[in-house]
């Protein structure tokens, strides 16, 4: 999935992972139309931090996120429905 260069709602829907789903973590990349390098994201609880890092090269534009959470606590339809509207076809 690609994310929407336009878009800042992701860093939200990150931090209601943390609120709504009592997600510890997310860490990993998001591939973001218009930027030729990879956004590097990390969330500890509600706090959020993002950074570009690493150009793609040559590799699939995609990113991918690590959700974690106790094991009682994960609710995957609710992650991916917080998490979907942020992302498009794979260009």
């Amino acid at each position: 999935a690609v994310c929407h260069s336009d878009d800042i709602g992701w860093r939200a829907r990150i931090e209601r992972l943390a609120t709504e789903q009592n997600i510890l973590r997310v860490k990993g990349y998001a591939a973001v139309s218009g930027k030729p390098m990879r956004l590097l994201v990390q969330a500890v609880g509600a706090r959020v931090r993002h950074q570009f890092y690493l150009p793609r090269g040559a590799s699939p534009r995609q990113g991918r996120l690590v959700v974690i959470a106790e094991h009682d606590d994960i609710n995957r339809a609710a992650i991916e429905s917080i998490l979907a509207p942020l992302a498009e076809p794979a260009e």
